[in-house]
């Protein structure tokens, strides 16, 4: 199977260097320069420069296709991989291929995320807090019970980064704070990032999308690793069966978004 890294690097076309270099750029521009283009306050500027640099770490994460080690694999071919890198720790990455297009898939995802709590029981709610240009949000996202209460309530305040670049989408983000949402009573505030959604049609079937997830995630808490290590690469795999069978209910109904 080709490289996600050789995938990415041809995303832009001719030069398949463009889209990387694009990514390299964007978070290298002065906060004056992003604030001049787009209109943006300062406050604006450093969450679309929060959402851009986990994009970036999120795409050189995925392009190393070393060390990775087998959590789980699914009796459909979902599988579940981890690897600890330096200064970030376990990192876990789902690999699926859904019988969908990446354009339905992105609307679900981005489109109708605030949704999501109807269809993952695995997420209590998402709330989009604030929304800077067409790329960028800052959302709220309560977690839902675990089996056995294993987990308590979790939340998580992060900012967003949404792209599609040529035939491929990406979903990437990073906590952050927002004056909007202090911690909440009851509630741990756990972080996560870099994390990021890659989805991109099938080389073989067009109407197929090889779906990529990055997870990164402190829960925060007395928590044992065995345990931890246990529910974030099973919430992966519940994750895929929960959104195949979303999707599989509103296939006929669903609004199909522009191409990616």
């Amino acid at each position: 199977m080709v490289t996600i890294h050789h995938e990415l690097n041809m995303l832009a076309g001719p030069d398949p260097c463009n889209w990387i270099s694009h990514v390299h750029r964007r978070s290298s521009q002065p906060s004056s320069r992003i604030e001049e283009e787009q209109g943006f306050n300062e406050a604006e500027v450093s969450y679309v420069k929060q959402g851009e640099e986990a994009l970036q770490k999120s795409i050189s994460i995925l392009s190393d296709q070393d060390g990775w080690t087998t959590e789980i694999t699914a009796a459909n071919g979902d599988k579940v991989l981890s690897k600890v890198l330096p200064d970030v720790g376990k990192v876990f990455k789902l690999e699926v291929l859904f019988d969908q297009r990446s354009d339905n898939l992105y609307g679900e995802l981005v489109g109708n995320m605030e949704q999501m709590g109807d269809w993952n029981p695995n997420v209590k709610e998402v709330k989009i807090l604030q929304k800077i240009g067409q790329e960028t949000m800052v959302t709220h996202e309560v977690s839902g019970p675990t089996p056995g209460n294993v987990v308590g309530p979790r939340d998580f305040v992060s900012v967003r980064c949404a792209k599609r670049r040529g035939s491929t989408c990406f979903l990437a983000g990073m906590s952050t704070q927002h004056p909007t949402m202090s911690e909440q009573r009851g509630v741990v505030r756990a972080e996560n990032g870099p994390t990021c959604i890659v989805m991109r049609p099938s080389a073989d079937d067009p109407n197929k999308t090889k779906f990529t997830w990055l997870l990164s995630i402190d829960l925060k808490g007395w928590i044992p690793k065995t345990i931890i290590n246990k529910v974030l690469s099973q919430t992966q795999v519940d994750f895929a069966n929960h959104l195949r069978q979303r999707m599989a209910s509103n296939s006929d109904s669903m609004e199909i978004v522009p191409a990616c």
